[in-house]
């Protein structure tokens, strides 16, 4: 069992509202639930969901070790960048499923680490173990998991708060126009596919920015950073200002004359401070061979 303490800092308002916005990957639900077993308790009590809270309140959310016992674990191969008692770096593969879903039981990353990791933090719930944040199943590349609870709500607020930086590459079609550029617009679910996500009116505020690291004829090869982590949202974003990721088989261009069936996306850095020690710790992955091939295709015969 874990605890993590918090000291309130926004004055009237309800006890879940301010939970749900300071934890945005715990389902409202979730919390909900938390408050109404006695898990979550303002100023050493148990409380309502419906609860005014003021400046100066005491939260305290207490975490139920994860129970596993609807996964296998399973003995796949992993490369982990980095490991110690409080998280583990995990360089993933282009192709592997980070948590099941539907259609998607075995096989994932959460299996994997299941096998080599034997303590994971429980705050997303059974299916989703240790998961801080996610990568889509056809983008390589690096993301944090955390081993316990504190750890896990230390990740996720940096993440949130945009503490924590993440730094992907890609290869987009077309020609863009300036060297760098910040592309502002609010993704939510696709009105008619929902398969897809989309810029919507309504969506969720998303922010992404871009720069140019080398423009070839018809393609460019670009450095993504996020200041939000909406779903598919270098994905939605490109394709939003008219350069689709290359091989996107949601929001790309039919075209592929590089043969690929996935994204040509990889999450290239990762930085944040630890959790325990406060020491700001950075990550890079190698640039998978896929990539690479692209790379060496695009300097043959796509130079300006």
């Amino acid at each position: 069992m874990n605890k993590i303490q918090h000291i309130v800092e926004n004055d009237s308002e309800r006890l879940d509202v301010y939970l749900g916005a300071l934890y945005k990957d715990i389902s409202r639900s979730k919390i909900q639930l938390l408050i109404k077993n006695g898990d979550i308790l303002l100023n050493g009590k148990p409380t309502k969901n419906n609860c005014k809270i003021k400046i100066g309140d005491e939260i305290t959310i207490i975490f139920e070790e994860p129970k596993l016992t609807a996964l296998v674990a399973e003995d796949i191969a992993l490369d982990v960048v980095y490991e110690d008692e409080w998280l583990a770096v995990i360089n993933k593969e282009q192709g592997m499923v980070v948590h099941p879903a539907a259609g998607h039981d075995s096989g994932t990353l959460v299996n994997a680490i299941m096998y080599r990791i034997k303590d994971l933090s429980g705050i997303n719930g059974e299916l989703r173990p240790g998961i801080v944040h996610r990568l889509d199943k056809d983008t390589s590349g690096l993301l944090v998991i955390a081993k316990n609870d504190v750890a896990h709500v230390a990740l996720q607020k940096q993440i949130q708060s945009r503490v924590a930086k993440r730094s992907y590459v890609a290869i987009v079609d077309g020609t863009l126009k300036a060297q760098r550029a910040t592309i502002e617009a609010p993704i939510g679910r696709h009105r008619t596919d929902r398969k897809k996500m989309a810029v919507v009116q309504d969506g969720r505020d998303a922010r992404t920015h871009i720069e140019l690291i080398k423009q070839y004829k018809d393609y460019a090869y670009v450095k993504a950073n996020l200041d939000t982590g909406r779903t598919h949202q270098i994905r939605v974003h490109m394709a939003y200002i008219g350069h689709s990721v290359v091989g996107d088989p949601l929001y790309g261009r039919k075209k592929n004359p590089f043969g690929l069936e996935w994204q040509a996306l990889h999450a290239q850095h990762l930085s944040f401070e630890h959790p325990k020690t406060g020491e700001r710790i950075e990550f890079s992955a190698p640039i998978p061979q896929y990539f690479l091939d692209i790379l060496s295709k695009l300097e043959a015969e796509y130079q300006i």
